[in-house]
C-alpha cells in the first residue's frame, strides 16, 4: 500500500517549481492584485489584511469576475489557536423574492435575458465580509487595505489578454448597459490587450468607503443608486425582470461565520466550505467514492490519465453531481443532510455503483435520509440556471502561518452587466444560481433545497480547501469555474495525495470535468504546461466503456481550459511557506520579506 502522506509531504518539500519564503506568500490570478496583498504582508500585516487588499485590487483588474457588487467565501486558519472557519459573504435573495420569480407563467425565463436584468441581482456581501474579517482578525484598517486598489483604479493599469478576451467575447454584457460600455468599450471600441484602463468612478467609490466605512455602501446615496440600478429590466421581460432589492435588504445584510465541513481521505484531513456552497460537500463525497480504488498505482492501471483512473473519476463526478442537484442549498433556509451525504454507509452504497469495466446508467440522486433516520424517496432533478466559468480564487499565508483561501465572484462573466451609475462597479447576477423552476415536491420528497426564497442564499460551487495533517495545515487552494470548481479542486487533491505531484505540477496537470449525471465530459489539453496529457488512447478507451468522450475516435478532443487554482503550502518540518499559481490565467506568486514587526 502506498504511503500517501509521505508522497505528498515529499512532493511539497522537494519541488523546484515552488516559491519559498519565511515571511509570507500570496498566490493570485493577477500580478497587480498579488502585489497589493504582498504590500500588506511586507508592512507587517497578516493574511487577513493581505486578503482584503487582494480582493479590492481584483475588483479593479478582474472586474468581470469579482468585486464589491458580489460575494464569496473566505477560509481563515489562525495559527495561534488552530481554529479554522469561514466568513460567508454570499449574496442573499431580497425579502420580496419568491420561488416562481424566474418562471412567472410556469415557464423559465431565457437565461440570457434573466441574467442581464435586475431580477438576477442578489444583495452583495463582499464588502461586509471583508470588513467583518478585518474587524475581528485583521491588524490593518479598511482604508489601509483599500489603498492599493484606489491607486490602481485612479492611475490605471494595462489590460491583460484575459480581460481583453472577456470584453471581446462578452455575450453582449458590456454592450447592454451604457455605464458598462463606457468603461470597457469607450467610444464603442472594445479595450484590447495593452490598452490602459483608468476607473475614476470606482476610485471615488473606494475612497468614500475608506473614509466612511461599509455603511457608505450599505446606506446612503450609494445604496440608493445600487437599488435604482437593479430595477433595470430587459424589454422582453417587462416588469417581471425588474430587481426586487430594497434599501432595507442592503441595510440588513450581515456576513455569517461558519465552521468548516471536515472530511478524511487516505489519512489526510480536509476542511472546506459547508452549505450554502455545494462545492465542499461534493468534493468530499467524490473523494470518499474513490477511496476503494488504488489511484496512483500505475502497476494496477490507475496512474494519472489512465483509462481506469479517468473512468472512476467520471463516475464519481456523475454520482456527486446527481446528489448535489437534489440536496444542496442554503442550510439556513432548508435542511441539507450534510452528515448523511458523507456517512460512510451512504458513500459505500453509492460507490458500489462504480464498476471498473462499465459506465453506469444515468444515476439519479440517492437517498441519504435513512442515515438521518428519515426516508422520503427522491425523484426528479431540479433545474437551475447556468454557472459561469469565471469567478476568482487566491490564497495567502503570512509569517505567523495564518492562512486565507478565498473564492469570490459576481457569478457569470460580467455578472448582470449592470454598472452602478457614478460608482463604477458591476452588480452580480447571483440569483440565477437558484432553480429557475421550483423543485419542491412533498409527494416525491424533493426538498427544493435550491428554490428561491426571501433572504436565502443561492447554491454555490465554490470550494476553498485547506489540507491538514495531524491538525496542521499543509496546503490551501481553490478555483473559479462555476460548477467545474468542484472538479478542479477534486483533481488537484487527487494529484497531490494519490499521484505524488508537487503543488505546481498538481495545478498544471490537465483536468477533466463532468458536471451532470448524464456525463458530458470536458477535458483539457494542448497547452505546453499541461503535462502529462490525456492520451488519445485513453480517450478512445473511455468510449469503449460507454462514455461520450469529446471529439472523434482517434482524435484529441481535449482542448478546454478548466479553472484557475492558486495555492499556498507549509513545510511541516521547517515552517517554510510555498506558493504555486495557475498559468491558465496570469497566475502570480510573490514572496514577501516583512519590514515591520506588528501583526498577529
Amino acid at each position: 500500500m502506498r504511503r500517501y502522506a509521505s508522497w505528498l509531504l515529499l512532493a511539497l518539500l522537494s519541488s523546484p517549481l515552488l516559491a519559498a519564503s519565511p515571511d509570507g506568500v500570496v498566490a493570485v490570478s493577477h500580478p497587480a492584485a498579488a502585489a497589493a496583498g504582498a504590500r500588506m504582508l511586507a508592512a507587517g500585516g497578516n493574511a487577513i489584511d493581505a486578503a482584503a487588499a487582494v480582493q479590492f485590487a481584483l475588483n479593479v483588474v478582474e472586474p468581470q469576475s469579482s468585486g464589491i457588487g458580489g460575494g464569496g467565501f473566505m477560509l481563515i486558519h489562525l495559527a495561534k489557536t488552530g481554529e479554522t472557519f469561514f466568513v460567508d459573504s454570499r449574496e442573499r435573495a431580497p425579502v420580496a423574492a419568491n420561488p416562481g420569480m424566474f418562471s412567472p407563467a410556469g415557464q423559465p425565463m431565457p437565461f440570457s435575458l434573466a441574467s442581464t436584468s435586475g431580477l438576477a441581482v442578489g444583495v452583495p456581501g463582499t464588502l461586509r465580509g471583508i470588513d467583518t474579517a478585518l474587524a475581528r482578525w485583521g491588524t490593518m484598517t479598511l482604508a489601509d487595505t483599500l489603498a492599493p486598489a484606489i491607486r490602481l483604479a485612479e492611475h490605471g493599469f494595462r489590460v491583460n489578454r484575459f480581460l481583453a478576451a472577456d470584453i471581446a467575447n462578452d455575450g453582449g454584457r458590456t454592450l447592454i448597459h451604457p455605464e458598462t460600455a463606457a468603461i470597457f468599450r469607450p467610444g464603442g471600441v472594445a479595450l484590447a490587450e495593452g490598452d490602459w484602463l483608468v476607473q475614476p468612478d470606482l476610485a471615488r467609490t473606494f475612497k468614500r468607503i475608506a473614509a466612511k466605512g461599509p455603511d457608505a455602501f450599505y446606506r446612503g446615496p450609494l445604496a440608493q443608486a445600487l437599488v435604482a440600478a437593479q430595477r433595470r429590466t430587459r424589454s422582453e421581460l417587462g416588469a417581471a425582470g425588474a430587481g426586487r432589492m430594497t434599501l432595507a435588504d442592503l441595510r440588513n445584510y450581515q456576513a455569517a461565520i461558519r465552521s468548516p465541513l471536515y472530511g478524511r481521505y487516505r489519512g489526510w484531513t480536509l476542511a472546506t466550505m459547508p452549505p450554502p456552497s455545494s462545492g465542499g460537500i461534493t468534493v468530499l463525497q467524490m473523494l470518499g467514492l474513490l477511496e476503494r480504488f488504488p489511484l496512483g498505482d500505475a502497476s494496477q492501471g490507475y496512474g494519472f490519465g489512465s483509462p481506469k483512473t479517468l473512468h472512476v473519476m467520471i463516475e464519481a463526478m456523475r454520482l456527486g453531481f446527481a446528489d448535489r442537484a437534489m440536496w444542496s442549498g442554503d442550510d439556513d433556509a432548508v435542511t441539507v443532510p450534510q452528515r448523511a451525504l458523507l456517512h460512510p454507509g451512504y458513500v459505500a452504497m453509492r460507490a458500489a455503483r462504480i464498476r471498473p469495466d462499465l459506465r453506469m446508467d444515468t444515476p439519479l440522486a440517492g437517498d441519504p435520509l435513512p442515515w438521518d433516520k428519515q426516508a422520503p424517496e427522491p425523484q426528479r432533478m431540479p433545474r437551475a440556471g447556468q454557472e459561469s466559468p469565471h469567478t476568482t480564487h487566491f490564497s495567502v499565508i503570512d509569517r505567523w502561518l495564518n492562512v486565507v483561501s478565498y473564492t469570490s465572484t459576481i457569478e457569470f462573466t460580467w455578472g448582470s452587466g449592470i454598472t452602478v451609475p457614478g460608482y463604477g462597479f458591476l452588480l452580480n447576477n447571483e440569483l440565477t444560481d437558484f432553480n429557475f423552476v421550483p423543485a419542491s415536491d412533498p409527494a416525491s420528497g424533493n426538498p427544493g433545497a435550491n428554490d428561491v426564497a426571501p433572504g436565502k442564499r443561492p447554491r454555490s460551487s465554490m470550494a476553498p480547501m485547506l489540507l491538514l495533517k495531524d491538525g496542521r495545515p499543509v496546503a490551501a487552494y481553490g478555483s473559479p469555474g462555476g460548477a467545474t470548481i468542484i472538479n478542479s479542486v477534486f483533481s488537484v487533491t487527487l494529484n497531490l495525495i494519490d499521484h505524488g505531484m508537487s503543488l505546481q505540477q498538481a495545478i498544471d496537470a490537465p483536468r477533466l470535468s463532468v458536471t451532470h449525471a448524464t456525463g458530458k465530459i470536458s477535458c483539457e489539453g494542448g497547452a505546453p504546461f499541461m503535462q502529462p496529457g490525456f492520451s488519445i488512447a485513453s480517450q478512445d478507451a473511455l468510449r469503449t466503456l460507454g462514455h461520450p468522450a469529446p471529439g472523434e475516435p482517434g482524435a484529441n478532443g481535449c482542448g478546454e481550459a478548466i479553472g484557475s487554482v492558486q495555492a499556498v503550502a507549509i513545510d511541516l518540518a521547517t515552517g517554510a511557506q510555498h506558493g504555486a499559481a495557475d498559468p491558465r490565467r496570469e497566475g502570480t506568486v510573490i514572496r514577501v520579506r516583512s519590514t515591520a514587526e506588528p501583526g498577529r
